[in-house]
Protein backbone atom coordinates (compact mmCIF):
# COMPACT_ATOMS: atom_id res chain seq x y z
CA UNK A 1 0.00 0.00 0.00
CA UNK A 2 1.07 3.58 -0.56
CA UNK A 3 -0.40 6.82 0.84
CA UNK A 4 -2.37 9.04 -1.55
CA UNK A 5 -4.44 12.03 -0.53
CA UNK A 6 -5.04 12.53 3.18
CA UNK A 7 -7.08 9.61 4.48
CA UNK A 8 -6.60 7.54 1.33
CA UNK A 9 -4.35 4.57 0.62
CA UNK A 10 -3.56 3.21 -2.81
CA UNK A 11 -3.12 -0.53 -3.08
CA UNK A 12 -3.15 -3.38 -5.58
CA UNK A 13 -5.52 -6.32 -5.06
CA UNK A 14 -4.97 -9.27 -7.37
CA UNK A 15 -3.57 -6.96 -10.04
CA UNK A 16 -6.28 -4.29 -9.74
CA UNK A 17 -5.46 -0.82 -8.44
CA UNK A 18 -7.74 0.44 -5.69
CA UNK A 19 -7.82 3.57 -3.58
CA UNK A 20 -9.11 2.83 -0.08
CA UNK A 21 -10.45 5.64 2.05
CA UNK A 22 -11.23 6.45 5.69
CA UNK A 23 -9.78 3.22 7.04
CA UNK A 24 -9.82 4.59 10.59
CA UNK A 25 -13.49 5.60 10.44
CA UNK A 26 -15.47 3.89 13.19
CA UNK A 27 -18.46 2.07 11.72
CA UNK A 28 -19.66 0.45 14.96
CA UNK A 29 -19.44 3.09 17.72
CA UNK A 30 -20.30 0.70 20.55
CA UNK A 31 -17.20 -1.40 19.90
CA UNK A 32 -14.92 0.95 17.93
CA UNK A 33 -14.89 -1.46 14.96
CA UNK A 34 -13.46 0.45 11.99
CA UNK A 35 -13.85 0.44 8.24
CA UNK A 36 -10.31 -0.88 7.95
CA UNK A 37 -11.25 -3.86 10.13
CA UNK A 38 -14.32 -4.47 7.97
CA UNK A 39 -12.20 -4.45 4.81
CA UNK A 40 -9.80 -6.89 6.45
CA UNK A 41 -12.70 -9.21 7.30
CA UNK A 42 -14.13 -9.15 3.78
CA UNK A 43 -10.68 -9.78 2.31
CA UNK A 44 -10.12 -12.80 4.55
CA UNK A 45 -13.63 -14.26 4.18
CA UNK A 46 -13.65 -13.78 0.39
CA UNK A 47 -12.77 -17.40 -0.58
CA UNK A 48 -15.91 -18.60 1.21
CA UNK A 49 -18.16 -15.62 0.45
CA UNK A 50 -17.49 -15.08 -3.25
CA UNK A 51 -19.17 -18.31 -4.44
CA UNK A 52 -22.41 -16.99 -2.90
CA UNK A 53 -22.10 -13.58 -4.61
CA UNK A 54 -20.73 -14.62 -7.99
CA UNK A 55 -23.17 -14.20 -10.90
CA UNK A 56 -25.81 -12.61 -8.65
CA UNK A 57 -26.85 -8.95 -9.12
CA UNK A 58 -25.80 -7.07 -6.01
CA UNK A 59 -27.82 -4.71 -3.87
CA UNK A 60 -25.49 -2.82 -1.55
CA UNK A 61 -26.62 -1.42 1.78
CA UNK A 62 -24.21 1.41 2.45
CA UNK A 63 -23.47 3.17 5.74
CA UNK A 64 -21.22 6.19 5.02
CA UNK A 65 -21.42 7.34 8.64
CA UNK A 66 -21.51 3.96 10.34
CA UNK A 67 -24.36 1.89 11.73
CA UNK A 68 -25.75 4.80 13.78
CA UNK A 69 -25.94 7.06 10.72
CA UNK A 70 -28.14 7.17 7.65
CA UNK A 71 -27.99 4.18 5.34
CA UNK A 72 -29.29 3.53 1.85
CA UNK A 73 -29.77 0.62 -0.52
CA UNK A 74 -28.01 0.94 -3.85
CA UNK A 75 -29.08 -1.28 -6.71
CA UNK A 76 -27.80 0.82 -9.58
CA UNK A 77 -24.15 0.38 -10.47
CA UNK A 78 -22.37 3.58 -9.35
CA UNK A 79 -21.20 5.80 -12.19
CA UNK A 80 -17.69 5.81 -10.71
CA UNK A 81 -17.42 2.00 -10.63
CA UNK A 82 -14.22 0.68 -12.25
CA UNK A 83 -14.73 -0.76 -15.72
CA UNK A 84 -13.42 -4.12 -14.53
CA UNK A 85 -16.30 -4.59 -12.06
CA UNK A 86 -18.81 -6.76 -13.89
CA UNK A 87 -22.28 -5.32 -14.42
CA UNK A 88 -25.54 -6.53 -15.89
CA UNK A 89 -28.77 -4.87 -16.98
CA UNK A 90 -31.83 -6.49 -15.42
CA UNK A 91 -35.21 -5.60 -17.00
CA UNK A 92 -37.73 -3.99 -14.66
CA UNK A 93 -40.72 -3.89 -16.99
CA UNK A 94 -42.07 -1.19 -19.31
CA UNK A 95 -38.77 -1.27 -21.23
CA UNK A 96 -36.82 -0.16 -18.17
CA UNK A 97 -33.76 -1.82 -16.64
CA UNK A 98 -31.45 -1.52 -13.65
CA UNK A 99 -27.71 -1.80 -14.21
CA UNK A 100 -26.43 -3.89 -11.28
CA UNK A 101 -22.89 -4.57 -10.16
CA UNK A 102 -21.95 -8.24 -9.94
CA UNK A 103 -19.22 -9.22 -7.49
CA UNK A 104 -17.13 -12.02 -8.98
CA UNK A 105 -13.67 -11.62 -7.46
CA UNK A 106 -11.68 -10.20 -4.56
CA UNK A 107 -10.93 -6.78 -6.09
CA UNK A 108 -14.64 -6.20 -6.74
CA UNK A 109 -15.53 -7.29 -3.21
CA UNK A 110 -12.97 -4.91 -1.71
CA UNK A 111 -14.16 -2.12 -4.02
CA UNK A 112 -17.75 -2.57 -2.85
CA UNK A 113 -16.80 -2.78 0.83
CA UNK A 114 -14.74 0.40 0.48
CA UNK A 115 -17.99 2.20 -0.39
CA UNK A 116 -19.01 1.53 3.24
CA UNK A 117 -21.15 -1.38 2.07
CA UNK A 118 -21.66 -3.24 5.31
CA UNK A 119 -24.43 -5.48 3.96
CA UNK A 120 -24.45 -7.46 0.70
CA UNK A 121 -27.87 -8.59 -0.56
CA UNK A 122 -28.43 -10.91 -3.52
CA UNK A 123 -31.40 -12.61 -5.26
CA UNK A 124 -32.18 -16.31 -5.54
CA UNK A 125 -31.01 -16.48 -9.16
CA UNK A 126 -27.81 -16.17 -11.15
CA UNK A 127 -27.01 -14.33 -14.34
CA UNK A 128 -24.77 -17.02 -15.80
CA UNK A 129 -24.98 -17.03 -19.60
CA UNK A 130 -28.70 -16.40 -19.66
CA UNK A 131 -30.03 -13.83 -22.08
CA UNK A 132 -33.44 -13.65 -20.46
CA UNK A 133 -33.25 -12.07 -17.02
CA UNK A 134 -34.12 -12.58 -14.27
CA UNK A 135 -33.10 -16.22 -14.34
CA UNK A 136 -34.90 -19.17 -12.83
CA UNK A 137 -34.75 -19.70 -9.04
CA UNK A 138 -31.99 -21.96 -7.80
CA UNK A 139 -33.03 -21.91 -4.11
CA UNK A 140 -36.01 -21.62 -1.85
CA UNK A 141 -35.59 -19.40 1.20
CA UNK A 142 -37.58 -19.03 4.41
CA UNK A 143 -36.73 -15.93 6.44
CA UNK A 144 -37.75 -16.56 10.06
CA UNK A 145 -38.28 -13.30 11.92
CA UNK A 146 -39.32 -13.17 15.59
CA UNK A 147 -42.18 -10.83 16.53
CA UNK A 148 -42.30 -8.91 19.79
CA UNK A 149 -42.04 -11.37 22.66
CA UNK A 150 -40.26 -14.00 20.56
CA UNK A 151 -36.51 -14.49 20.02
CA UNK A 152 -34.05 -16.32 17.81
CA UNK A 153 -34.60 -19.29 20.14
CA UNK A 154 -38.19 -19.55 18.86
CA UNK A 155 -36.85 -19.14 15.32
CA UNK A 156 -34.69 -22.22 15.86
CA UNK A 157 -37.74 -24.27 16.83
CA UNK A 158 -39.55 -23.10 13.69
CA UNK A 159 -36.45 -23.70 11.56
CA UNK A 160 -36.55 -27.38 12.51
CA UNK A 161 -40.22 -27.52 11.53
CA UNK A 162 -39.41 -25.94 8.16
CA UNK A 163 -36.58 -28.43 7.64
CA UNK A 164 -38.89 -31.38 8.37
CA UNK A 165 -41.47 -30.04 5.92
CA UNK A 166 -38.79 -29.56 3.26
CA UNK A 167 -37.50 -33.08 3.83
CA UNK A 168 -41.00 -34.48 3.36
CA UNK A 169 -41.09 -32.74 -0.03
CA UNK A 170 -37.70 -34.03 -1.13
CA UNK A 171 -35.63 -30.94 -0.29
CA UNK A 172 -32.68 -30.48 2.05
CA UNK A 173 -32.80 -27.43 4.31
CA UNK A 174 -29.57 -25.54 5.04
CA UNK A 175 -29.64 -23.02 7.93
CA UNK A 176 -27.85 -19.76 8.55
CA UNK A 177 -28.35 -16.90 10.93
CA UNK A 178 -29.63 -13.64 9.53
CA UNK A 179 -26.93 -11.91 11.56
CA UNK A 180 -29.72 -9.83 13.03
CA UNK A 181 -32.64 -11.28 15.00
CA UNK A 182 -33.60 -14.39 13.12
CA UNK A 183 -32.70 -17.51 11.17
CA UNK A 184 -32.96 -18.35 7.48
CA UNK A 185 -33.46 -21.77 5.93
CA UNK A 186 -32.43 -22.30 2.31
CA UNK A 187 -33.13 -25.29 0.10
CA UNK A 188 -31.37 -25.97 -3.22
CA UNK A 189 -33.73 -26.46 -6.15
CA UNK A 190 -32.98 -28.94 -8.87
CA UNK A 191 -34.30 -28.91 -12.42
CA UNK A 192 -35.92 -26.06 -14.29
CA UNK A 193 -38.16 -24.75 -11.53
CA UNK A 194 -40.29 -21.71 -12.33
CA UNK A 195 -40.85 -18.76 -10.03
CA UNK A 196 -44.56 -19.54 -9.81
CA UNK A 197 -43.98 -23.09 -8.60
CA UNK A 198 -41.22 -22.04 -6.18
CA UNK A 199 -43.36 -19.23 -4.80
CA UNK A 200 -46.36 -21.51 -4.31
CA UNK A 201 -44.31 -24.27 -2.69
CA UNK A 202 -42.79 -21.83 -0.19
CA UNK A 203 -46.21 -20.35 0.53
CA UNK A 204 -47.71 -23.81 0.98
CA UNK A 205 -45.05 -24.77 3.53
CA UNK A 206 -45.57 -21.58 5.51
CA UNK A 207 -49.37 -21.95 5.52
CA UNK A 208 -49.16 -25.61 6.54
CA UNK A 209 -46.92 -24.83 9.50
CA UNK A 210 -49.11 -21.91 10.52
CA UNK A 211 -52.12 -24.22 10.58
CA UNK A 212 -50.27 -26.91 12.55
CA UNK A 213 -48.62 -24.52 15.03
CA UNK A 214 -50.89 -21.47 15.32
CA UNK A 215 -49.45 -20.41 18.68
CA UNK A 216 -45.92 -20.26 17.28
CA UNK A 217 -46.03 -19.57 13.53
CA UNK A 218 -47.53 -16.78 11.45
CA UNK A 219 -47.29 -16.36 7.68
CA UNK A 220 -48.84 -12.88 7.46
CA UNK A 221 -46.47 -9.92 7.79
CA UNK A 222 -48.96 -7.71 9.66
CA UNK A 223 -47.23 -6.74 12.91
CA UNK A 224 -50.34 -7.04 15.05
CA UNK A 225 -50.48 -10.77 14.20
CA UNK A 226 -46.85 -11.46 15.11
CA UNK A 227 -46.85 -10.93 18.89
CA UNK A 228 -44.98 -13.83 20.51
CA UNK A 229 -44.74 -15.68 17.19
CA UNK A 230 -42.26 -16.29 14.41
CA UNK A 231 -43.03 -14.95 10.95
CA UNK A 232 -42.18 -17.36 8.15
CA UNK A 233 -41.52 -14.87 5.38
CA UNK A 234 -42.05 -16.93 2.25
CA UNK A 235 -42.52 -13.87 0.03
CA UNK A 236 -38.77 -13.61 -0.54
CA UNK A 237 -39.18 -16.30 -3.19
CA UNK A 238 -39.63 -13.73 -5.94
CA UNK A 239 -37.18 -12.66 -8.68
CA UNK A 240 -37.16 -9.03 -7.52
CA UNK A 241 -36.49 -9.84 -3.85
CA UNK A 242 -33.10 -10.25 -2.18
CA UNK A 243 -31.78 -11.78 1.03
CA UNK A 244 -28.59 -11.03 2.88
CA UNK A 245 -25.69 -13.05 1.50
CA UNK A 246 -23.88 -15.70 3.50
CA UNK A 247 -20.96 -14.12 5.40
CA UNK A 248 -22.25 -10.59 4.96
CA UNK A 249 -21.86 -8.37 7.98
CA UNK A 250 -24.98 -6.75 9.44
CA UNK A 251 -25.63 -3.26 10.74
CA UNK A 252 -26.29 -4.12 14.37
CA UNK A 253 -24.91 -2.26 17.43
CA UNK A 254 -22.04 -4.78 17.52
CA UNK A 255 -20.42 -6.32 14.43
CA UNK A 256 -22.36 -9.45 13.49
CA UNK A 257 -22.37 -11.76 10.49
CA UNK A 258 -25.00 -13.78 8.64
CA UNK A 259 -23.43 -17.13 9.45
CA UNK A 260 -24.05 -20.63 8.08
CA UNK A 261 -24.63 -23.00 11.00
CA UNK A 262 -25.23 -26.69 11.62
CA UNK A 263 -28.56 -28.22 12.56
CA UNK A 264 -26.93 -29.37 15.79
CA UNK A 265 -26.24 -25.73 16.63
CA UNK A 266 -29.82 -24.80 15.78
CA UNK A 267 -31.01 -27.56 18.10
CA UNK A 268 -28.63 -26.45 20.85
CA UNK A 269 -29.98 -22.90 20.68
CA UNK A 270 -33.55 -24.19 20.94
CA UNK A 271 -32.73 -26.61 23.76
CA UNK A 272 -30.71 -24.21 25.90
CA UNK A 273 -32.81 -21.12 25.23
CA UNK A 274 -29.56 -19.19 24.80
CA UNK A 275 -29.51 -16.76 21.84
CA UNK A 276 -25.74 -16.39 22.20
CA UNK A 277 -25.30 -19.89 20.73
CA UNK A 278 -26.05 -18.38 17.31
CA UNK A 279 -24.37 -15.00 17.68
CA UNK A 280 -21.18 -14.63 15.64
CA UNK A 281 -18.86 -11.74 14.92
CA UNK A 282 -16.29 -11.47 12.11
CA UNK A 283 -13.51 -13.13 14.11
CA UNK A 284 -15.80 -16.00 15.12
CA UNK A 285 -16.76 -16.60 11.49
CA UNK A 286 -13.19 -16.71 10.24
CA UNK A 287 -12.31 -19.22 12.98
CA UNK A 288 -15.36 -21.33 12.09
CA UNK A 289 -14.39 -21.44 8.42
CA UNK A 290 -10.88 -22.55 9.34
CA UNK A 291 -12.31 -25.33 11.50
CA UNK A 292 -15.40 -26.41 9.53
CA UNK A 293 -15.05 -24.96 6.04
CA UNK A 294 -17.98 -23.37 4.25
CA UNK A 295 -21.15 -24.88 5.72
CA UNK A 296 -23.08 -23.22 2.87
CA UNK A 297 -21.04 -24.87 0.11
CA UNK A 298 -24.00 -26.96 -1.08
CA UNK A 299 -25.83 -23.77 -1.99
CA UNK A 300 -22.96 -22.52 -4.15
CA UNK A 301 -23.18 -25.67 -6.24
CA UNK A 302 -26.72 -24.88 -7.39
Amino acid sequence: MSPDRIGEVRTVVDGRQLTLSSLDKVLYPETGFTKGEMLDYYTRVAPSMLPHLRDRPLTMRRFPDGVDGTSFYEKHRPAHAPLWVRHVAVPTGADGAVEYSVICDLPALVWAANLATIEFHVPLWRVGRRRNLPGRPDHLVFDLDPGDGATIVDCCTVARLVADELDARGHTGVPKTSGSKGVQVYAPLGGRRTWDTAHEEARGIALALEEEHPDLVVSNMRKELRQGKVLIDWSQNHPAKTTVAAYSMRARPEPSVSTPVTWDEVGQCAATGDPAVLRFGPGDVLARIEEMGDLFAALAAH
